[in-house]
Order: structure tokens, then C-alpha cells, then sequence
């Protein structure tokens, strides 16, 4: 008589593994799915109770921030423990167009243009175009970003290695988050301000949205924090975490703006520096002045 073939216990354990990236995907999405909520909700009371409006607005940025965590710790789990799939990305991309995609547009339509221009003003219609454009070059990035994913498995017919460490275009987590941590900064809708103050602001953040869309499709190299430092480095990464983490808990509204305003910025003063750097100019005019 045979014996019933055993089970080995790791192979159990490595199929657990592939559900905690799924985990963090599926915190992300739930986040994502309660700001847009949130977002709804504060803006059905904004003429008549703006304070409790901005309770529900300060619910939806924090969610967006949550889900800037699960996203990251989702990709890295998944590195960590081997456990990355065709499938983890796919599902990842979508769960980033809901949650820095829409989540963010909606938090914005009725925190700033919703709130502050009727539908029949021209800037409304303006800014809802703007928020239209922002989600389409966010969906444009992520579809690049799973094509970018794939290019290891190509490698073989000779397509050059892609560049880990940068990320080409602004990702679109940071881009929602810097949304989301003006909102944080101040919850209050915009309308609560007087007419001329608060048309200002809102063209502002209407030309922030145009900015974020092109930077997200622009091909601006930007840090991935995916390489693992080493020896006195992670010494020196462990106290900046640290002493990030603590500054968040204490100015958690002005520490998460920073972050993401440097975050953002930093693209783009690094294509600055590269463009000014002078082997960059001596190469540029042997390129156009061969000998």
C-alpha cells in the first residue's frame, strides 16, 4: 500500500508569502475607496457646516498617505520575499489608479474647485479638465511605469538594462500625496475664504495639477529608494528615519508638505544641475561640432 505523499511545510509557508503583498495592495485600494468617500462626503456639507467638511477632508488626505505607505511596502515585501508576480503588478498599477488617481481628483473637486466656482464658471469647467488630464497622465505613467516592469524578461534579445534606481517620470504616489498634504495643511475649503482670495488658490492648485501631469509623463529621472545601503550608510539612513519619523509626529502637517514638496522638486533640480553641469555642455557641443 502506498503512503500518502507528504506535504513539505515550506511549501505551504512560500504560498503564504505571496498573500502579503496582496495585503498591502488591498490596504491600498481600501484606503484609496475611503478618501474618495470621505471626499463625497465632506463635500455634501460644505455650505452648511465647512468645519465638519474639513473633518472629512483631513480623513481623505490621511488616507492617501496610508495608501503612500501600503504601496511601498507592498513592492518591497514582494522583493524581499521573492513573492513578486505578473499579476502583483497588474493589480498594483490599478489599485494606484484608484487611490493617487481618482482618490485625489475627487478630494481636490470638492475641497478647491467644486467648492469655489459654480458650474456655469468658466474656471470650473477649467479645473474639471484639469483634473481630467492630471488622472490621464497618471494612468500614462503607471502604463509605462508596468511596461519599464516587464523589460527583465526581455533582456535576453538584447534590450539595455533599465535603471533601478531612478524612476523615469515623477511616480504618481508622490504627486498624490503632495496633493493630499495641502489639503492636510489646511482642511478648510477653499470657499471659506473671500471671493478673490479663494479664486486665486484655486487657480493655483488647478495650475499644480498641470504641472504634477507633465512632470508624471516627462521622462525627469527621480530616486526610486529601491537600492539597500550598506555598512556606516545604513547606520546614517536608520537615524534620518528616525528623526523623520519623530518630526512627523510632532508637525505631522508641515513635515508631510516638505516632504512632499522636496520630493517632487528634486526631479527637477537634478535635470537643473545635470543641464548647467559643464561635461554636460563640452559633450553637447562635441555632439554638435564633430571634429
Amino acid at each position: 500500500m502506498e503512503l500518502p505523499e507528504k506535504k513539505s511545510p515550506h511549501k505551504g509557508l512560500k504560498k503564504g508569502l505571496y498573500l502579503i503583498p496582496t495585503a498591502f495592495t488591498a490596504a491600498n485600494i481600501a484606503m484609496g475607496f475611503l478618501a474618495v468617500l470621505s471626499s463625497v462626503r465632506g463635500f455634501q456639507i460644505i455650505n452648511s457646516n465647512p468645519e465638519q467638511a474639513a473633518v472629512y477632508f483631513t480623513y481623505a488626505a490621511q488616507a492617501v498617505a496610508w495608501a503612500i505607505v501600503f504601496d511601498t511596502l507592498d513592492g518591497r515585501v514582494a522583493r524581499m520575499t521573492r513573492t513578486a508576480t505578473e499579476i502583483g503588478v497588474q493589480l498594483d498599477s490599478l489599485a494606484d489608479v484608484l487611490t493617487f488617481g481618482i482618490a485625489p481628483i475627487v478630494l481636490i473637486y470638492s475641497w478647491a474647485i467644486g467648492a469655489t466656482f459654480d458650474e456655469s464658471n468658466v474656471l470650473h469647467n477649467f479645473g474639471v479638465f484639469a483634473l481630467f488630464m492630471y488622472l490621464m497622465c497618471g494612468a500614462f505613467r503607471l502604463a509605462r511605469f508596468n511596461l519599464q516592469a516587464t523589460r527583465p524578461r526581455v533582456l535576453i534579445e538584447g534590450t539595455p538594462k533599465t535603471d533601478k534606481k531612478n524612476f523615469v517620470g515623477l511616480p504618481i504616489p508622490p504627486a498624490a500625496g503632495l496633493l493630499a498634504s495641502i489639503v492636510y495643511l489646511h482642511p478648510l475649503p477653499l470657499s471659506v475664504f473671500d471671493e478673490n482670495l479663494s479664486h486665486i488658490y484655486t487657480v493655483s492648485i488647478i495650475v499644480l495639477l498641470g504641472v504634477l501631469g507633465f512632470l508624471m509623463i516627462s521622462t525627469l529621472r527621480y530616486t526610486s529608494f529601491k537600492t539597500t545601503a550598506s555598512g556606516r550608510q545604513s547606520g546614517y539612513l536608520i537615524l534620518v528615519i528616525a528623526a523623520l519619523g519623530m518630526l512627523i509626529w510632532l508637525y505631522s502637517h508641515y513635515m508631510l508638505f516638505a516632504i512632499a514638496v522636496a520630493y517632487v522638486a528634486h526631479g527637477i533640480v537634478w535635470y537643473l544641475l545635470n543641464l548647467f553641469r559643464p561635461s554636460r555642455r563640452v559633450r553637447d557641443a562635441q555632439i554638435k561640432n564633430p571634429v
